[in-house]
């Protein structure tokens, strides 16, 4: 089947393997008119590869906005363009957001063409639940930041799934056993689908000496995912525990618990229990 006249294919290329493209990412790649890639040197070493001598135009977060305008223009006179990241599928912490959103606002085609991901590849051999997860990115850089993302997360009962460099891994996982619980199971999956991968489960303190175990577990890309916190109490939702955290900002802890309890309509005692567990000051009788 020949490329559709005026779309944007997006096109999901390996994270690691060469072996991973598909047969219909490869021929799409030949027929589209150019390529949209993150990095066209990069792109470029795989389109050699594969000896495939389509036009390459960059597209990467500092000029995606600036580049919509030539973009519409091409897909209206009926140029067809691919976009892809410098791994796996775009959009996916990559670039083409905006670009995307635009298309589909004025109504020009958006066609994916599926294939590699370094968090579904996780998730598939983590031995983590798969039925209900959410994907978080990377986490902030900054301390203070990260550890405020992690307790907002804390009591989130899907398997929660992160991206991090190699040298912010170790203090990640630091964070992550401090507020989900040391013993919270999870799994760190590196260099997934290169020479080097390597998958790893235990609980969230047993995976920080592992790393630290040996200097080479910290190079590479990581996928790191955490299984899902079990409630402690009818009242510990993650609902809950926003609304709380929003109260306990603003109002003495007892005054956050008579509001909670008025809103959700739940129990004073449970709700002050948790509040507790978030930090609030329990007051003098």
């Amino acid at each position: 089947m020949a490329v559709e006249s005026g779309a944007l294919y997006v096109v999901a290329t390996p994270i690691g393997n060469l072996e991973d493209i598909s047969a219909r990412a490869l021929r799409v790649l030949r027929e589209v008119d150019c390529i949209a890639a993150e990095d066209t040197r990069h792109t470029g070493q795989l389109l050699r590869r594969f000896g495939i001598e389509t036009p390459l135009l960059s597209l990467h977060e500092h000029n995606e906005h600036a580049r919509l305008e030539s973009m519409v223009t091409r897909l209206r006179e009926g140029k067809t363009v691919a976009l892809v990241s410098d791994a796996g599928t775009p959009l996916i912490s990559d670039p083409g957001f905006p670009l995307v959103r635009e298309l589909r606002r004025q109504g020009l085609s958006v066609i994916p063409v599926p294939g590699p991901s370094s968090i579904l590849a996780a998730l598939s051999v983590a031995g983590l639940p798969t039925d209900r997860f959410v994907f978080e990115g990377f986490l902030p850089a900054k301390t203070a930041a990260r550890r405020e993302r992690l307790r907002a997360l804390a009591a989130d009962e899907r398997t929660v799934i992160f991206l991090e460099a190699g040298h912010r891994i170790a203090e990640t996982l630091t964070d992550m056993a401090a507020i989900f619980g040391s013993e919270r199971p999870a799994v760190v999956a590196r260099e997934l689908t290169k020479r080097f991968e390597e998958v790893h489960g235990a609980t969230l303190n047993q995976l920080s000496a592992w790393l630290d175990a040996d200097p080479n577990r910290c190079k590479g890309e990581f996928v790191v995912l955490a299984q899902g916190a079990t409630a402690a109490n009818e009242a510990d939702t993650p609902e809950n525990r926003r609304l709380l955290l929003a109260l306990l900002s603003e109002l003495p802890l007892s005054r956050a618990v008579v509001v909670a309890a008025k809103l959700t309509g739940l129990r004073k005692k449970p709700l002050y229990d948790l509040a507790l567990m978030l930090g609030g000051k329990q007051e003098a009788e």
